[in-house]
C-alpha cells in the first residue's frame, strides 16, 4: 500500500468551509446514480460492499445510504472539516467513516464490491491511487466516477446553453491555477499510461513486462439538468469553487461583482419567481479492475 500522499494545497484551503460546500453543493439526480450504479453491477445487488473515495461531506454517501441495497459503506475522506461534515449527518451503522486517501486506504485488499470517486478523481488521478484502488477492490470489480458539471464548469469546448453561462465560464478559466480540475480532463491521461510494473524472469535475463489495471476504453454516459436559482443561490453555489474559494477577500468581491452584473443584463431565463434557469450535465465514467 502505498503511503506517501499531500492533500493537494488548493484542495486543502478550497474546501476548508465544508458546511458552505455542503450547503450549496448540489446532489446528484437520481436518474444518473442508477444508471452509474447500474454500470457498476452494484444497483440490485443486496448487501454489496462499496467504498466512496473522497467522499467529502457525504453528498453522495448520503444516496448510496439511502439505497435500498443496504450496502456496507466506507467513506473514506482525507479532509478533516469534510469528514466532520459527513458524521454529523449519522448515516447509520452500515456507513463508517474513515480518514484516508487515495493512495493509502485503510482498508482490506479486495473488500470492495464497487468504488465510487464523486466530484473529485482530478484531484488525485496518479498511478499511485490507481494501483490503491485496484488494491481495495476484489477481482472483476467496477471503478465509478461521476461529476455534477454547470455549464460554467465545463470543459472550455463543450457549449454553453446561454450567453451569460458562457461568461461565467470565462470568469472561471481567467482563474486557473495549474491545479487539476475535471474540465481540463487531465485526469484520463493515468488509464491511458498505467502500468503495473512486474519483473518476469528468463534464462538470462531480467526484463519487466507492464499489465493494465483498469479496462479500457473507459465507459462514459451524461445525463443533462436544469435547475432554478436565485442570484444569491448561483454565487453560493460559485464560490464552492476552489479556485474562487481560495481568492483574497478583495479579489473574490471583485469576482461576485462580475457575476452579478452578468446575471441581471444577461439572457437568463427566469421563472415565476425570478429565479434563473440553470444549465449543467452529470457525466458519469467507469471501467473494470483487472
Amino acid at each position: 500500500m502505498a503511503t506517501s500522499f499531500n492533500l493537494n494545497s488548493k484542495a486543502a484551503s478550497g474546501f476548508k468551509n465544508a458546511a458552505n460546500y455542503d450547503a450549496h453543493r448540489p446532489t446528484y439526480p437520481a436518474e444518473a446514480v442508477e444508471k452509474l450504479l447500474t454500470h457498476l453491477g452494484v444497483a440490485d445487488d443486496t448487501n454489496a460492499q462499496v467504498i466512496d473515495l473522497a467522499c467529502g461531506t457525504g453528498k453522495f454517501t448520503q444516496l448510496l445510504a439511502a439505497r435500498p441495497e443496504n450496502f456496507d459503506i466506507l467513506a473514506v475522506e482525507p479532509h478533516a472539516e469534510m469528514r466532520e461534515e459527513l458524521v454529523k449527518k449519522n448515516l447509520g451503522s452500515r456507513v463508517k467513516v474513515l480518514d484516508g486517501h487515495a493512495a493509502s486506504m485503510p482498508v482490506e485488499e479486495g473488500w470492495g464490491d464497487a468504488l465510487v470517486a464523486a466530484q473529485a478523481f482530478h484531484w488525485f488521478a496518479t498511478e499511485d491511487s490507481l494501483k490503491e484502488i485496484h488494491r481495495v477492490l476484489r477481482p472483476g470489480a467496477k471503478f465509478g466516477m461521476i461529476w455534477n458539471l454547470e455549464a460554467y464548469n465545463s470543459p472550455r469546448e463543450w457549449p454553453s446553453a446561454t450567453t451569460w453561462e458562457q461568461k461565467l465560464k470565462e470568469i472561471v478559466f481567467n482563474l486557473e491555477d495549474g491545479h487539476p480540475r475535471f474540465r481540463n480532463m487531465k485526469w484520463k491521461e493515468v488509464f491511458d499510461n498505467q502500468q503495473d510494473t512486474t519483473p518476469l524472469q528468463t534464462l538470462k535475463d531480467t526484463f519487466t513486462h507492464n499489465f493494465p489495471t483498469f479496462s479500457l476504453p473507459l465507459g462514459e454516459e451524461t445525463v443533462q439538468w436544469t435547475v432554478y436559482m436565485s442570484e444569491e443561490a448561483i454565487w453560493g453555489r460559485y464560490t464552492t469553487l476552489s479556485q474562487v474559494a481560495n481568492l483574497s477577500e478583495e479579489k473574490r468581491e471583485e469576482i461576485r461583482k462580475q457575476v452579478f452584473t452578468v446575471l441581471k443584463e444577461g439572457d437568463t431565463e427566469r421563472n415565476e419567481n425570478g429565479e434563473i434557469a440553470l444549465h449543467g450535465v452529470t457525466y458519469l465514467c467507469w471501467t473494470s479492475r483487472i
